[in-house]
């Protein structure tokens, strides 16, 4: 059984390296990362048989795409990170270096889990040089897209409350709230698969998305019922939800506040990590 870190106050790295292959969501080409352990502090990401240095991730990389989060790195980008960087930084994960053999993340489940699994493979180490300085919010943010609504309010902690309302009865509302640390990462919130409705599938197909979308990687619902039961959680849609907001604040990192978010999407969680790091470079005062 692996001990994870108690919160997100210490800086680790991998012990050794682990490599996962897969099918990417919405290529549907298959991919190769492994990762890797690193001197120094942050998520860095290079390209196999590329000579150049790995590249420090940054939030102004992130790109609003649809139904993926995608990061621009120079010529290239690289889609459906989220899952990923969510495992990373979920797990308390400081120092880390993701090789990337293809142009996509590989989906695997669906869910953060196999990241987890392989973060456990390759064991945590203590890193050398601090981790990443978190962002410092001293007044609530808000921002909307629509009738979506994202805010962060300054607390002792790092909370989360997602909430959902879907009009398909198998989904419906759904409301789900913790206190984030790396254990109940991994046990509450990455085994939570992404979803998707039967009646958009030809629909996104079409437009060249979810290429690589199956019933063993994305949960399927069809009205009332999922084509592909049993769920993980009983609300196990909200809990996803979670997982990718996890994901695209990791870049930024997890502030001291509590982040509620009505009806989330990856363009309204990046508008809040930019938020997010503009507060934190503007001098208070």
């Amino acid at each position: 059984m692996t001990l994870w870190p108690q919160d997100y106050s210490e800086p680790w790295t991998l012990t050794r390296s682990v490599e996962r292959s897969g099918v990417g969501l919405h290529h549907g080409c298959a991919s190769t990362v492994t990762l890797l352990p690193c001197s120094q502090p942050g998520i860095f990401l290079s390209f196999d048989q590329d000579p150049d240095a790995p590249i420090r991730l940054q939030p102004e990389q992130v790109r609003d795409s649809q139904l993926c989060t995608t990061l621009a790195l120079g010529n290239r980008r690289v889609a459906t990170v989220e899952h990923l960087l969510a495992a990373l930084a979920g797990c308390g994960v400081s120092h880390v270096e993701i090789c990337l053999k293809g142009d996509e993340i590989p989906l695997l489940d669906g869910s953060a889990l196999g990241w987890v699994e392989a973060i456990a493979e390759a064991g945590l180490s203590p890193a050398s040089t601090p981790r990443p300085e978190p962002p410092q919010l001293e007044q609530t943010l808000v921002r909307h897209r629509g009738s979506s609504v994202i805010t962060a309010t300054p607390a002792d902690q790092f909370s989360l409350v997602g909430v959902i309302d879907f009009p398909q009865p198998a989904i419906g509302r759904q409301q789900f709230a913790l206190t984030l640390t790396p254990e109940r990462f991994v046990e509450q919130i990455a085994p939570a698969r992404t979803f998707g409705f039967r009646d958009q599938v030809e629909q996104l197909r079409a437009a060249g998305l979810i290429q690589g979308g199956a019933l063993d990687n994305a949960l399927v619902c069809d009205g009332d019922r999922w084509l592909n039961p049993p769920l993980r959680f009983p609300d196990e849609p909200v809990r996803h939800k979670l997982l990718d907001l996890i994901g695209d604040l990791a870049l930024v990192g997890f502030p001291q506040a509590q982040v509620l978010v009505y009806r989330g999407s990856h363009g309204l969680h990046t508008e809040l990590a930019a938020a997010l790091q503009d507060a934190s470079l503007t001098p208070s005062l």
